[in-house]
């Protein structure tokens, strides 16, 4: 048990940051983090470009190790996180295709060099039928368009069956269609009570389908109910902030997203 949440019940916490400090070559991208995410919740992370939203998911993946403090899960442990990351950081040369990228979501089961059996097939194209795939399976991944490949590695996701979801900007260049299935499929999990985080950049999505919000410009600007996060005033901060940065541009820029 932890906090209290908004409704002065006691929350318990899916993720603690706890003094977290994170960076790439001894250049911090993110300073002193320190606050938690409920368990069960539906968390937008936002913040201008720099701010270092994209970093923070590295170090809860366990991708980035901490500078300084440290990250904690409570009951959870690294086996329950499921993680999206940015499009542009998937290479779709490898010669996959639909339903053996899906299955990918198996691999507690299958290891890492296990042979995908039949059962293993009939799952994962359950899933693609849960995504609107019907049709694709054999399709190679680089011929799908922006659309289908993120609704492919939505369908991993749901193999994956994680307790904890992270999404680096999940509904980035895809179509309007593609954008409305993907966020009910969030909504489901979030449902199911499971914890989903997305960093985000469309504030209106934010408003619209994220009960809680984390503002980032490289460290916390606001970290709460949506609406009393996303005011004019932390927003008009946390550019400051990032504007601020005096370090190189690998910390300093898109890559520190």
């Amino acid at each position: 048990m932890g906090n209290l949440d908004t409704n002065g019940l006691a929350m318990t916490a899916a993720i603690d940051f706890q003094n977290l400090t994170l960076g790439y070559d001894r250049h911090p991208a993110i300073h002193h983090l320190h606050t938690k995410i409920a368990e069960g919740s539906l968390t937008a992370i936002v913040g201008p470009n720099g701010a270092g939203k994209s970093t923070l998911l590295k170090g809860v993946v366990g991708s980035l190790a901490p500078m300084e403090g440290e990250v904690s899960f409570g009951s959870l442990g690294r086996e329950d996180i499921a993680y999206l990351p940015q499009q542009s950081d998937i290479d779709r040369s490898f010669p996959l295709t639909v339903v053996e990228l899906v299955a990918l979501g198996l691999w507690h089961e299958i290891g890492a060099f296990g042979r995908l059996k039949r059962h293993h097939r009939d799952r994962a194209t359950v899933a693609i039928s849960a995504v609107g795939l019907v049709g694709l399976e054999s399709r190679l991944i680089d011929s799908l368009s922006g659309g289908q490949m993120q609704r492919a590695l939505f369908a991993r996701l749901l193999l994956q069956d994680a307790k904890l979801v992270l999404l680096d900007e999940p509904f980035t260049s895809i179509d309007t269609r593609s954008m409305a299935d993907l966020i009910d499929l969030v909504h489901h999990w979030h449902n199911e009570g499971r914890t989903v985080i997305a960093v985000l950049h469309d504030i209106e999505m934010v408003r619209t389908h994220f009960p809680q919000t984390m503002m980032l410009a490289r460290e916390l600007v606001s970290h709460g109910p949506t609406e009393s996060v996303l005011t004019a005033e932390n927003q008009f901060r946390a550019r400051q902030m990032c504007e601020a940065c005096s370090g190189p541009p690998h910390v300093c820029g898109r890559s520190a997203a």
